[in-house]
């Protein structure tokens, strides 16, 4: 088929739907004109990229070759969200070993357009080469916002509030639930029992579950998040998604704003299928929560004047507040007692 044919395959019936998309894929360029976005007075183009290597960021013996694509294209999303911004247009870069077939690609791009349709964004172009050591995927992200909204990192002010949505640790108690019972059927496959001919007894281990397993599997980009509070009147005054763990994000948030920061324990919202597992699993919850990463919920400062327009909106928790730079970071405990916060989130270069 070749490469050209490929990405004639897999790009075929792909119609665009964002006005600024004057030529998708199919040429040497993709052609997007922001001169003019409906409803944005000065607007400002967004981008933002991500690269994915099989055995590093995820494990095809239990991630579903569409929810990869899926997420790989939510990801990217979240971090126009994260600016407060909307996300428009992505390319798609692959590298592909010769063990995958045309169907387990075309299963792959099926979860990144499904992705794209759901979110109103445009698939626009990218590049296939082959691969020596498996899959990777590099997906490269536009967007727009009015210069007025855009939220950065380094707005947080004194006294502050920290707001996050969602739960935090869910995603990452999938990512060990998966793990588990990867290491389980290797642990069967590897004693070769003639009697369980490849089956189970009992429920499953997955059972009750689902939720965690959705979290690490099909995340999803928080902008139900933004709306309520464009409508409230309020603004982020520094703005992040948690990729990488609520500690090492809140942190790069404090450093860049030159600010501290106090968050307790009591006030992290925590998800009760998450805490039963990690309680299962004999792991500290709250360390979970605040390490874990890949929840890609938002994570913002606001002002305390916004205290009550804040209250209505659903699934957003108030954790804390800013602080002075010299009191640094820190999480107040159930009993009272004040710990360092440590980035012990992911490290690409680490882990």
């Amino acid at each position: 088929m070749g490469e050209f044919g490929l990405i004639k395959r897999l790009t075929k019936d792909i119609k665009p739907v964002q006005p600024s998309t004057q030529k998708a894929a199919g040429d040497d360029c993709a052609v997007m004109n922001f001169g003019k976005v409906k409803n944005l007075k000065s607007p400002r183009v967004l981008m933002t990229t991500d690269m994915l290597l099989e055995g590093v960021h995820f494990n095809l013996e239990y991630v579903p070759l569409k929810h990869l694509g899926y997420k790989a294209a939510v990801v990217n999303f979240s971090d126009i969200y994260a600016m407060n911004g909307t996300p428009t247009q992505i390319t798609v870069g692959l590298g592909i070993s010769k063990r995958f077939s045309v169907e387990e690609i075309e299963e792959l791009y099926s979860g990144i357009r499904l992705a794209c349709e759901r979110y109103g964004v445009d698939l626009v172009g990218g590049d296939t080469c082959a691969s020596m050591t498996g899959l990777t995927i590099s997906i490269t992200c536009l967007g727009v916002a009015d210069e007025k909204d855009i939220v950065y990192r380094n707005g947080a002010k004194l006294n502050d509030l920290i707001c996050v949505s969602g739960n935090l640790g869910t995603a990452y108690m999938g990512l060990q639930l998966l793990e588990r019972e990867l290491m389980v059927q290797r642990a069967t496959n590897y004693g070769n029992n003639p009697s369980s001919n490849g089956e189970t007894e009992g429920p499953s281990a997955f059972e009750g579950k689902e939720y965690l397993l959705e979290r690490q599997l099909k995340p999803e980009a928080r902008r139900d998040i933004l709306e309520p509070l464009r409508k409230a009147g309020v603004k982020p005054t520094a703005m992040m998604d948690i990729s990488d763990g609520l500690s090492s994000e809140l942190m790069h948030i404090c450093s860049q704003s030159n600010v501290g920061c106090c968050i307790y324990e009591d006030k992290l919202p925590i998800d009760y299928q998450a805490a039963a597992l990690a309680e299962e699993m004999n792991l500290n919850i709250v360390t979970c929560a605040l390490n874990g990463g890949e929840d890609y919920e938002l994570l913002f400062t606001c002002s305390l004047d916004d205290y009550e327009k804040l209250i209505p909106v659903e699934d957003l928790y108030i954790i804390g507040h800013i602080t002075k730079p010299e009191y640094g970071c820190n999480l107040i405990g159930r009993n009272g007692e004040e710990l360092a916060l440590k980035a012990q989130g992911w490290n690409a270069f680490e882990n």
